[in-house]
């Protein structure tokens, strides 16, 4: 693992990310302490909840499975009015 200071990260910045490609772990440092890690970026790994895995974190309405015929008996009336047959 390979140790720079600030000065030389910002100068030679180029040359520690070709280091980083080929693996090596560069540390900043501002007077001689660590403050930052130079490494390879990784993508998080996206997970894929399994089946039934959100079971009882959500809300559902309790009529959430009831017919909704009467819902729309509004617009029944409407085409009735209008001489339309339902």
């Amino acid at each position: 693992m390979q140790t720079v200071n600030i000065h030389e990260a910002k100068t030679h910045l180029s040359r520690l990310l070709e280091a980083v490609e080929r693996g090596e772990e560069i540390v900043i440092a501002r007077a001689g302490q660590p403050i930052a890690t130079l490494t390879v970026y990784k993508p998080p790994r996206r997970r894929i909840a399994p089946p039934g895995s959100m079971e009882g974190q959500g809300w559902m309405a309790d009529d959430f499975n009831d017919p909704i015929d009467d819902d729309f008996d509004v617009f029944k009336d409407e085409e009735t009015s209008k001489g339309n047959k339902p």
